[in-house]
């Protein structure tokens, strides 16, 4: 399968201290990728050179064999869009005001959004189950659906691959699923998505390729079922856990954690 995305060699610092090194990676058109490692393991540099935001000191990011770097913003835009974790906006912007800003890779600078551009955005609420907010204030949205509207907005650039940095953080249970429900079917009518994390288990419900990062380096990588294992989760994380399958070959990962009370009995 054809690589949309390819880092080949990328080495970062920040002020001369390495925090990647030598990352080849592969990303295929289609498919579902989840970032896993400890904090300062280098996830977000990764993810914020794979979107331009950053540069390489060393290697290259490829789109469609195409350094993003050579490319116009627009262009690159309209391409790959990357999705913050959940945001409050300043001003009461309704949802579906949010998700035209998506249209202002195709606008000029002093043209309206027209009937398509919001079409296009009523489209991508529909899409993601919220059309029923697109009057409603942005700041007055759960943060579940606040970042449903961010990926709503992504997908009205016109972009099929997106990045996103630790989509659930912040989320609660229920907003946390319903998400990656969201997001496995988006990726099962083709889009692309590379995305942080730190629940392994997220990476098992929606992946089907897992990176794992410690200091800079890619220390995994592999298809989820082979990758997400008691092994390599204890080698990353340096603590004890265990994987227990479920149905239809889905497995959790837990902590092997005793709760004990008095008298050190286990409850």
């Amino acid at each position: 399968m054809m690589a949309l995305i390819d880092t080949q060699h990328l080495s970062f610092s920040y002020r001369r201290q390495a925090v990647l090194t030598d990352i080849d990676l592969s990303v295929a058109e289609g498919s579902v990728l989840a970032l896993l490692g400890p904090n300062g393991s280098g996830k977000t540099t990764l993810l914020k050179l794979m979107t331009g935001l950053l540069k390489p000191v060393r290697g290259h990011v490829r789109l469609n064999d195409r350094d993003i770097h050579t490319m116009p913003q627009r262009e690159l835009a309209r391409n790959l869009a990357y999705v913050p974790q959940v945001h409050r906006e300043t001003f009461a912007y309704r949802v579906v005001d949010v998700v035209l800003m998506g249209r202002m890779p195709h606008k000029s600078f002093f043209s309206r959004y027209g009937a398509a551009d919001r079409l296009i955005a009523h489209e991508a609420l529909e899409k993601l189950g919220i059309a029923h907010l697109a009057d409603r204030p942005y700041t007055e949205v759960s943060g579940g659906e606040r970042q449903l509207a961010l990926i709503a907005r992504a997908m009205t650039q016109g972009a099929r691959a997106f990045i996103m940095d630790e989509p659930t953080n912040g989320l609660d249970y229920g907003n946390q699923v319903r998400l990656l429900e969201r997001l496995k079917a988006l990726a099962a009518d083709g889009y692309t998505f590379v995305f942080s994390t730190h629940h392994p288990d997220h990476a098992l419900a929606v992946a089907d390729r897992v990176v794992m990062m410690r200091k800079g380096v890619i220390t995994h990588d592999g298809v989820v079922g082979d990758t997400v294992t008691q092994d390599s989760l204890m080698d990353l994380y340096n603590v004890d856990v265990r994987m227990y399958p479920v149905e239809n070959g889905v497995c959790v990962c837990v902590p092997a954690v005793r709760l004990c009370g008095c008298g050190g009995k286990a409850h």
